[in-house]
């Protein structure tokens, strides 16, 4: 049950980022590598380059790039206050971060791990026109297309 709404939670985020693949490098299709795309969403463009605009959107963003991280792994990893963390974690969320798993502490608290979508932003702009290219996390990508074939029927 926690793979499938995963899927939805991801399939959604793809449908709202509204892209087209631009091309894909590689010959094996199951790996994924180096995925760029041209983000066409307006709101996406918008939350882009915010995160871009805000340095500790950016640390952020960086510190859940290689690793899923928790929120407290972050506040620890950033030096950003708590507030401002879980703030700025949930307006990333569904746009450009995932819930990558939840557990239980061993103060039987709920903790989520985030993970970043997309890798790298290439934004250009020419008269009267952005143009963000990104590359997707293929690991995140890896991650949920596995939980999903992992699934019993």
């Amino acid at each position: 049950m926690f793979g499938c709404q995963i899927l939805r939670r991801y399939r959604r985020l793809v449908e709202s980022l509204n892209f087209n693949v631009r091309f894909i490098v590689q010959s094996d299709p199951w790996l994924m590598k180096n995925i760029v795309m041209i983000i066409k969403g307006v709101r996406l463009k918008c939350v882009i380059l915010a995160a871009l605009a805000d340095t500790d959107l950016q640390k952020i963003l960086d510190a859940a790039i290689y690793q899923s991280k928790s929120g407290n792994q972050i506040i620890k990893e950033t030096n950003i206050s708590r507030t401002s963390v879980y703030r700025k974690i949930k307006w990333l969320e569904e746009k450009l971060l995932i819930v990558d798993k939840i557990g239980i502490t061993d103060e039987g608290k709920k903790s989520s791990l985030f993970r970043t979508v997309l890798k790298s932003f290439n934004v250009k702009y020419e008269y009267n026109n952005v143009v963000i290219e990104a590359e997707q996390n293929v690991d995140t990508l890896k991650k949920i297309t596995e939980k999903f074939f992992s699934l019993d029927e």
